[in-house]
C-alpha cells in the first residue's frame, strides 16, 4: 500500500523528495485531491496516466506556487493576469498559450496532450509549499482512476489508487470538493471550458465579459471536457420526480420526491438548499451510496444557478453512456 503522511512540514519534504525522485504524490489541495508527478519529467507524466488509466488525449492542469512561476512557462494576456491576480489562489485554471520552448519553457508534451496551451492553476493552502520548494510546476489530475468519482479525502484516494501512488499527503476532506473552473480567453472573448468551484458568475462581475459555454463537440481542449466522467458504478439517473424500487437516493433541498420510501438509501447533498455544502458533499456522497449496491442512483433537480451550473455538469457526465 501507499505511504500516507499528515501535510505537515515532514510531509512536505517528503513531497519534494518523491517528486524529485520522479515518483507520484497524491495532493490534498480545496477542490479535490490530486495525483501529482514532475511537469517537466516525461516518465513521471507517463506514470500519472498509466496510474489513472488516463487517455493521453486528456491534458493534464499545472499547479505553479505563484505567478512569476506561471510566467516561466506560459504567456498571460492582460484579461487573464487579471484573473490570476485576482482569484488565485483559488480554484481557477487558465488555459494559456506556452512560451516557445527556445524561451526556456519545459513542460514535457505529455501533460499538454501535444498542444500549444497549458491549463495552470494555483491551488490554495499547504500544497503550495510544496510547488515553492519542488520550484517546478507539477501535473496533477484528480486522484482517482480515469472516468471514476474524483476523491475529497485521503481515505478514498488509497482506496482507489492504493499501491499505485508512492505517497498520499493527507489534510482532512477537501473544502470546495468539486474541481476548479478553467477558463480560456480569446481575443475578446472569454470561453468556460469546464464549470467547477468557481462560479461563472463570479468570474463575469470582475471582468465584466459574459462567459461564453463551448460547443461540447469541439475537440478537448483541457481536462475534464471528456463526455462520461466522474462516475460511481451505479448508473445515475438526474432530475427525477419519482424514486423506482431499490435505487438510490441523492437527494437536495428540504422536498423529497415521490417514492423516496424506497430507496435503498438516501444521502442529501444539502438540506437547507446550499450549493456550496451540496459542491462539497458531491462526490463523497455518490461514492457512499454507490456502495449499497443499488444498481440506479436517482438524483433530486438541483438549480443551474451559481455552482449548481458545476455540480449538474458532474452530474450530467457521471451519467452519460460508458464504454
Amino acid at each position: 500500500m501507499s505511504r500516507m503522511m499528515k501535510l505537515d512540514q515532514s510531509g512536505v519534504q517528503a513531497a519534494v523528495d518523491v517528486l524529485a525522485d520522479g515518483g507520484l504524490v497524491a495532493i490534498p489541495t480545496e477542490t479535490v485531491y490530486g495525483l501529482a508527478a514532475d511537469a517537466t519529467n516525461g516518465e513521471a507524466v507517463a506514470s500519472i496516466f498509466a496510474a489513472k488509466g488516463r487517455p493521453h488525449f486528456n491534458p493534464l492542469i499545472a499547479h505553479v506556487s505563484d505567478l512569476d512561476m506561471a510566467k516561466r512557462y506560459v504567456q498571460f494576456d492582460a484579461v487573464s493576469e487579471a484573473l490570476g491576480h485576482h482569484f488565485w489562489p483559488g480554484p481557477l485554471t487558465l488555459v494559456l498559450p506556452l512560451l516557445p520552448a527556445n524561451e526556456g519553457h519545459n513542460i514535457h508534451p505529455l501533460a499538454t496532450a501535444g498542444l500549444e496551451t497549458l491549463a495552470v492553476r494555483m491551488p490554495q493552502g499547504a500544497v503550495r509549499d510544496i510547488i515553492r520548494q519542488f520550484d517546478r510546476p507539477i501535473s496533477a489530475p484528480s486522484a482517482n482512476r480515469s472516468g471514476r468519482i474524483s476523491p475529497t479525502s485521503a481515505e478514498a484516494v488509497a482506496e482507489d489508487l492504493g499501491g499505485r501512488v508512492d505517497l498520499i499527503l493527507d489534510a482532512g476532506a477537501c473544502e470546495v470538493g468539486l474541481e476548479s473552473t478553467i477558463v480560456k480567453v480569446e481575443g475578446d472573448a472569454l470561453y468556460l471550458l469546464r464549470p467547477g468551484g468557481l462560479a461563472a458568475e463570479e468570474i463575469e462581475a470582475f471582468t465584466g465579459k459574459p462567459l461564453l459555454r463551448l460547443d461540447q463537440r469541439a475537440a478537448i481542449q483541457a481536462p475534464g471536457m471528456l463526455k462520461s466522467h466522474y462516475a460511481p458504478n451505479a448508473q445515475m439517473r438526474l432530475n427525477v420526480d419519482a424514486v423506482h424500487a431499490g435505487e438510490a437516493l441523492l437527494a437536495f433541498g428540504q422536498t423529497r420526491v415521490q417514492g423516496h420510501e424506497k430507496a435503498v438509501a438516501t444521502l442529501n447533498l444539502s438540506e437547507s438548499g446550499n450549493l456550496r455544502e451540496a459542491a462539497a458533499n458531491l462526490f463523497d456522497y455518490m461514492k457512499k451510496l454507490d456502495t449499497y449496491g443499488a444498481a440506479t442512483i436517482a438524483v433530486e433537480p438541483i438549480p443551474v444557478s451559481g455552482l449548481g451550473e458545476a455540480i449538474t455538469d458532474r452530474l450530467a457526465r457521471a451519467a452519460a453512456p460508458r464504454d
